[in-house]
């Protein structure tokens, strides 16, 4: 548990467990609602965030950012997570390790307290400590200011995708 200092309440950076799913879809829900601007109503949302948070749990690493204390309780302000991709080894050469950073979100209120960068750095520990080959993110145009002051830098224009949506169908 990492505490990081801004102005304002004192902000804890931690890794995110079981007890933490709720808060986790919580602010999955906050982050639609302030980029619409609206409530998002939808019930089952809670049970499929835990449905897919436990088939990602192997494989992906959640930073919960929190504002609090244990007397008062604490209350969950934004949060981050990488995915480890293990590439498959071949002869002559050992598979390495990449991670990819995904659905980093804050609070707006807490946006300008250095909690995004106190997220990002505990990613960017992780990755060190898991001796990651390379991290990669998909910024928004918004936050991609912010990745390059951290120090991510363009990865070119090798990366190629598929909708299999757009596929005919396969011939009966």
């Amino acid at each position: 548990m990492a505490e990081r200092p801004g102005s304002g309440p004192q902000v804890t950076i931690r890794v995110a467990d079981e007890r933490d799913v709720l808060a986790l879809a919580g602010l999955r829900r906050a982050w639609l609602e302030e980029r619409t601007g609206e409530p998002i109503d939808d019930p089952g949302f809670e049970a499929a965030f835990e449905q897919w948070w436990r088939v990602e749990l192997p494989r992906r690493t959640f930073w919960l950012a929190e504002v609090g204390s244990q007397r008062s309780g604490f209350t969950a302000i934004g949060s981050i997570n990488v995915v480890e991709i293990v590439h498959m080894p071949r002869p002559g050469a050992r598979g390495g390790r990449i991670g990819h950073v995904g659905n980093a979100f804050v609070l707006s209120a807490f946006a300008d307290r250095g909690v995004p960068a106190a997220l990002l750095a505990a990613a960017l520990e992780h990755a060190r400590d898991r001796r990651y080959r390379r991290l990669l993110l998909a910024p928004t145009a918004g936050s991609a200011p912010f990745y390059r002051r951290a120090g991510f830098v363009a990865a070119g224009e090798q990366l190629l995708m598929l909708d299999p949506s757009t596929l005919p169908a396969p011939p009966a």
